[in-house]
């Protein structure tokens, strides 16, 4: 199986940025969303992971407008994130065009809403896992998912998270290690492998990719007889460490 590149397009007050580990403090600017999707499906992407940060840390939709645009101008799938707690928000997405929308913090707040997503969209509906490593009080290491933008804590563990959707008709989950994101420092190789031999959905792998041997790597990685759906690039690609062409010949035949 070819692993699916997503390249990722962050927006905040309309522009393309991206964060170092989620911080809003730490954020680098990469000019116009729009105009860097078109660069993006220019040059050979076949999809885009698009994400409101303001949206996803202070809810409702303030780029929404940015995101229905890109949507509807790419001419390749478009899954997008951001804020999403209610049908409402994610029914004007896929109703404009957008083919997945990824929900985080409505998963784990409120669980029941989530199912009403799934049971009217299925396979439409992905669940952002964006998970930080923290001390456990005997100094244990937990995996504990962030939620509205990262800033707070979920109060969950990824792998109970996990258990939690089980047996929904996702679209599948999207893992990101928040302490990796974006620093280049490597995908947690060993952290994916322990998703992947865990649950039965389909996982898509975000944070710390910085080139072509971190993509080679996730689409090689197996456990329990299965491998990744996708990998999520941003800082890379928009940096131009990696071109879309490197990437996705990374990602296999």
């Amino acid at each position: 199986m070819t692993l699916e590149l997503w390249p990722a397009i962050d927006i905040r007050a309309g522009r393309c940025v991206r964060l170092l580990r989620g911080q809003f403090c730490s954020e680098t600017v990469y000019g116009d969303p729009l105009e860097q999707a078109e660069a993006f499906v220019s040059a050979g992407a076949s999809r885009l992971h698009v994400v409101d940060l303001d949206a996803a840390r202070e809810g409702g939709s303030p780029n929404r407008h940015v995101v229905v645009r890109i949507a509807s101008c790419a001419g390749v799938p478009v899954q997008a994130g951001g804020g999403i707690r209610d049908e409402s928000a994610a029914a004007g997405l896929l109703d404009a065009g957008v083919a997945r929308v990824v929900v985080g913090t409505v998963a784990v707040e409120n669980p029941e809403v989530l199912v009403g997503m799934v049971e009217r969209w299925p396979g439409q509906v992905l669940v952002g896992l964006d998970h930080r490593s923290v001390a456990g009080p005997a100094g244990e290491v937990r995996r504990e998912v962030a939620v509205r933008g990262w800033v707070v804590s979920g109060g969950l563990e990824l792998e109970a998270a996990l258990q939690r959707l089980a047996g929904l008709p996702l679209g599948g989950v999207v893992v990101t290690d928040i302490d990796r994101d974006g620093t280049g420092a490597g995908p947690d190789l060993a952290g994916l492998a322990h998703v992947l031999a865990v649950t039965g959905l389909a996982v898509v792998a975000s944070g710390g990719i910085a080139g072509i041997s971190d993509l080679a790597a996730l689409a090689g990685l197996g456990a329990a007889g299965r491998r990744l759906d996708g990998a999520i690039v941003g800082r890379a690609l928009l940096s131009g460490a990696l071109s879309i062409s490197e990437a996705v010949a990374a990602c296999g035949p």
